[in-house]
């Protein structure tokens, strides 16, 4: 049986992030043979160009995280109607210097939570042009627009029964979505 690595990466640093216990929780969905690492992006430095000849540590390590992947969540807060500066910080790190992106290929799903109705709409439309333009095959159904309201965890931190249904549904076809675009 074929053994899937995903790359998690969470757009927010928060230690009690509901998007980093969404990332925890829908791992527990997957089949056995895809096991997911998140991804640490919170040690990197501010993105500069001049640094591209001499890549930081924690930037090659990101670098050498996703090259082991075989595909990339990303699982993102929204923050003034956009992507995270973290997040942001950690897609351009891995995409240089130019010609140099470890993203391209790599089968993309994505999704948020937020307290708002809306979920991370707004958000997944910003990271969704970004990895676009990264050459990363984007799943693009089902869209996952989370809202954070009582239930959506149960105490052990697992998807609540109300969610669960849609989560394994997005879970099922990000599955079958790696399975179509890996190499």
């Amino acid at each position: 049986m074929t053994q899937y690595k995903i790359a998690v990466v969470v757009g927010s640093l928060r230690k009690e992030s509901f998007n980093l216990k969404l990332a925890g929780a829908l791992a527990k969905l997957a089949p056995p043979e895809f096991t997911f690492k998140q991804i640490e992006i919170g040690d990197l430095p501010l993105y500069n160009q001049d640094d591209d000849k001499d890549q930081a540590p924690s930037v090659k390590r990101l670098k050498a995280e996703i090259v082991e992947a075989n595909g990339v969540v990303f699982v993102t807060p929204e923050h003034n109607r956009s992507v995270p500066s973290a997040l942001k910080n950690a897609i351009d790190h891995a995409s240089r210097p130019s010609g140099k992106s470890v993203w391209a290929g790599k089968p993309a799903g994505v999704l948020g939570v937020s307290p708002g109705a809306t979920g991370t709409a707004m958000a997944q439309q910003h990271l969704r042009n970004s990895l676009a333009c990264l050459d990363m095959p984007t799943m693009g159904q089902p869209e996952a627009f989370v809202q954070a309201k009582e239930g959506l965890f149960n105490e052990d931190g697992s998807i609540g029964e109300k969610s669960k249904a849609f989560l394994q549904g997005w879970m099922d076809r990000y599955v079958a979505w790696v399975k179509q675009h890996s190499n």
